[in-house]
């Protein structure tokens, strides 16, 4: 797939194939697709200082005159949002804001898993004879990801989910299913862009980046893995839960701070059937626009 191809996906509500209005979209393919810009990231991006910086200015309280406009700009529906946009301190508080009781339902059924968040989501039935996600000869690494040969080979053969949230989504994330959520465990790394623009070039960025793995003991799914990316702006990943007690799908797990970031669902083989629209135009190489609460798949 040409780098310079626009970024596109299908509307699971709308049933139809757009093209993504990117955030800061001269800046990352100046960044990812430029050999001068390539060599910033070294440089400048995926140093942590920078997204530190970035996070210190969205937090100031000058930032709050970027919300309005950002909320015109992309079209945001604000009557979602659990306090009105005005009320945000600044440009932060409004990124990781609580939606209203109810805004988005969760799929009903013991049996039925649930997407963790808003965003483009690629599903594969079985991790290992995917390939190309973002581009031909790029493949999942596992082990690599999970930091772990141990559970690496306790997923191997699963199935994978990947959840890509962008500026304009909301950006807390949720329980996909229901079981006793253990402790969060961080893998440190860089903070590259997870974008398409970025992952044509280097699907590896996935587990270069920060990340942090959560396992779930779930009675009907078995052993699920959730686990949250940071990306370039976004060096904090706050997790709200209580690890150790048991969880209910759909509850909320925690929240990015400003920026793009991802959340990966791994599932233990032969534990779920994921959804035929998700793994058929996965397959196509387009994400599924979808929200959280929607339907990911169910137990085998």
């Amino acid at each position: 797939m040409p780098t310079s191809e626009p970024i596109r996906y299908f509307n699971r509500a709308k049933q139809v194939v757009e093209t993504e209005q990117v955030y800061g979209e001269k800046w990352l393919r100046w960044t990812y697709e430029n050999a001068v810009g390539q060599f910033s990231l070294w440089a400048l991006v995926k140093r942590a200082w920078v997204s530190r910086y970035y996070g210190w200015k969205m937090s100031n309280s000058a930032s709050m005159r970027k919300v309005l406009p950002f909320v015109i700009d992309y079209n945001l529906n604000e009557d979602e949002f659990a306090k009105k946009p005005i009320s945000f301190k600044n440009f932060n508080e409004f990124f990781f804001r609580a939606l209203k009781p109810g805004a988005r339902p969760i799929a009903p059924g013991e049996r039925v898993a649930a997407l963790p968040a808003d965003g483009r989501h690629l599903a594969f039935q079985d991790v290992e004879a995917a390939d190309s996600f973002y581009a031909k000869g790029q493949t999942f690494s596992l082990e690599k990801f999970l930091g772990s040969e141990a559970l690496a080979k306790e997923f191997a053969g699963g199935s994978l989910l990947i959840s890509r949230l962008c500026p304009v989504d909301y950006h807390r994330f949720h329980f996909p299913v229901a079981g006793i959520a253990g402790e969060p465990r961080l893998i440190n790394g860089a903070l590259f862009s997870v974008s398409p623009i970025a992952l044509r070039r280097n699907l590896g960025y996935l587990w270069e980046n920060k990340r942090m793995v959560t396992i779930v003991e779930s009675p009907v799914f078995g052993k699920v893995a959730v686990c949250e990316i940071g990306a370039t702006m976004v060096g904090t990943i706050f997790q709200s839960f209580i690890p150790g007690r048991a969880v209910a799908k759909g509850e909320e797990k925690g929240f990015f701070k400003f920026g793009g970031s991802c959340v990966v669902t791994i599932f233990e083989k032969g534990r779920i059937k994921l959804d035929a629209d998700l793994v058929s135009q996965s397959a196509n190489g387009l994400e599924v626009y979808a929200k959280m609460g929607e339907r990911l798949g169910e137990a085998v």
